[in-house]
């Protein structure tokens, strides 16, 4: 029996647009912004980003340097944006259902705070909500220092949630990150990136 859901963010509740991201970078004058922009596991100052290993402001200035020129807060927020795309009702709405039939659900997302300022704003949803509002608990890698699909960062939500891995679903769109999460006994779905899920997931729970 399933009794806690684990969902990625990026991809699963809301679609990513990585080419409009990179596109975003290397407008702002990152020109290898492709090659540190993996689709999964961001590498250079981006991961180190999104690994909480440097701040939004040694994050900017980075930019700074890698561009040659001034490059403010707002325009970083605006590349990182680039890779935020729809957050489908029907998604949305079935969060809210699966918490008032008793699951617990908890959010896992490889994630930095230029983005999280946004998701956890009233912006949202369109219904003056931010992400917590439909989750129990939030885990984002800038917070835990390590990223998906680490094992480290499965074994920290095993044991701060208490969960058991048999009843414990996850779903995520990254084939890494569901193999990681399965070689712990994990229940898992893999997703397409912004697929509908949410039949899949009612025959899954049969609910």
């Amino acid at each position: 029996m399933v009794r806690t859901i684990v969902f990625d963010l990026g991809g699963v509740i809301i679609t990513l647009h990585h080419a409009r991201a990179v596109r975003r970078f290397e407008e702002l004058g990152i020109k290898d912004a492709a090659r540190q922009l993996d689709p999964y596991t961001q590498g250079g100052p981006f991961g180190a980003l999104e690994q909480g290993h440097i701040t939004m402001e040694e994050f900017r200035q980075e930019m700074c340097r890698q561009t040659g020129r001034e490059v403010s807060s707002d325009e970083c927020a605006h590349a990182w944006m680039g890779y935020m795309g729809e957050v489908p009702a029907v998604k949305l709405d079935m969060l809210e259902e699966l918490r008032l039939k008793g699951y617990r659900l908890v959010l896992l997302s490889n994630t930095n705070p230029f983005v999280a300022q946004w998701f956890e704003s009233p912006a949202f949803d369109g219904r003056g909500n931010g992400l917590a509002h439909y989750f129990d608990a939030e885990y984002m890698s800038f917070e835990l220092g390590v990223m998906k699909p680490d094992a480290r960062i499965f074994e920290i939500i095993e044991e701060r949630e208490g969960l058991v891995p048999s009843e414990t679903l996850f779903l995520d769109d990254g084939v890494r990150n569901i193999e990681a999460a399965a070689a712990r006994g994990w229940q898992t779905m893999q997703p397409t990136n912004g697929g509908d899920w949410t039949a899949e997931l009612r025959e899954r729970l049969s609910c």
